[in-house]
């Protein structure tokens, strides 16, 4: 339906200049006017703030791992087929610990709250690290599309309810030992006895339980009310993934609203389609940098 077009690049040095900071004035005055904002945030907001899944953070939690299999990431490792449940909940129980019971490294969320907490926001997210609710957005502001890193839910599933996994995860961490956690402490469903699973959308298993139902109703509640009116859609690191669920709405809604706006802000892939590019403002670069200059 559309067709990409880059509306803008940006170097390493970009932000030291004069028309960075025009771009962030022009962002600031946009925020200003706006009746309504809607945040579409993906897995580049969370990488900014630090919640990196290679390198030095994965090397540090996950040695035995990485000795043992060779993975280079933490996101791929989370896909093997380990041979037993033990080491599997060994290896995702530091794996949910770190990147949903600890804070970002950076306050990225803590600013882009900062930003938007007077205004009459929604956020609509597939990052699954529980990251806005800490750092203080109204919970029923959030909807979380792909899941929870803190919930658990059935793995057939055989009913369609999710659980807190925060008491036993921190468990599972504090009880491993040789990459396994002890045979007691491997998760059951309470209603059918399998094998708990995380509470990611990945399959056809994935449960939308009466929370995401009630997320998704407030959202689209939003969404109703709102238009036709100055809305500014603010994107931030959405990638190609799953470009269905924020990406291609976002462009959809901004052509259909002439008094909308559409921000897009990510490291190298920011883009907006032709139709839009006069209601648009694209910004190749780090989103942490980016919301310093405003």
């Amino acid at each position: 339906m559309y067709s990409k077009t880059r509306i803008m690049k940006s170097t390493k040095t970009y932000w030291d200049n004069e028309k960075a900071r025009a771009f962030g004035e022009t962002i600031k005055r946009l925020l200003e006017n706006a009746e309504a904002v809607v945040v579409g945030a993906g897995a580049g907001l969370s990488a900014s703030a630090g919640f990196t899944y290679s390198g030095k953070r994965f090397e540090e939690n996950f040695p035995d791992f990485i000795k043992k299999y060779g993975f280079g990431d933490m996101y791929s490792a989370g896909f093997y087929p380990y041979e037993t449940e033990e080491e599997y909940w060994a290896y995702w129980s530091r794996y949910i610990f770190l990147n949903r019971y600890q804070d970002a490294p950076k306050n990225l969320y803590q600013d882009l709250f900062a930003l938007i907490k007077d205004k009459d926001y929604f956020v609509l997210t597939t990052n699954v690290d529980h990251c806005f609710q800490k750092a203080g957005f109204d919970k029923q502001r959030l909807f979380y599309t792909q899941g929870d890193y803190g919930l658990w839910q059935c793995s057939k599933p055989c009913h369609h309810k999710t659980y807190d996994n925060e008491a036993m995860v921190r468990k599972m961490v504090a009880e491993q030992e040789n990459m396994r956690i002890p045979s007691s402490l491997l998760p059951r469903c309470p209603v059918c006895g399998a094998p708990m699973s995380m509470n990611l959308r990945s399959d056809s298993t994935f449960v939308e339980d009466e929370g995401w139902m009630a997320a998704a109703g407030r959202y689209q509640d939003f969404i109703r009310c709102h238009k036709g009116r100055k809305v500014l859609y603010l994107e931030l690191g959405v990638g190609g993934n799953t470009p269905g669920i924020i990406k291609y709405p976002f462009w959809q809604m901004t052509a259909e609203n002439p008094k909308a706006v559409y921000i897009c802000i990510n490291n190298g892939e920011a883009v907006c389609p032709g139709e839009i590019a006069g209601q648009a403002v694209c910004i190749n670069g780090d989103i942490g940098e980016v919301l310093e200059l405003l």
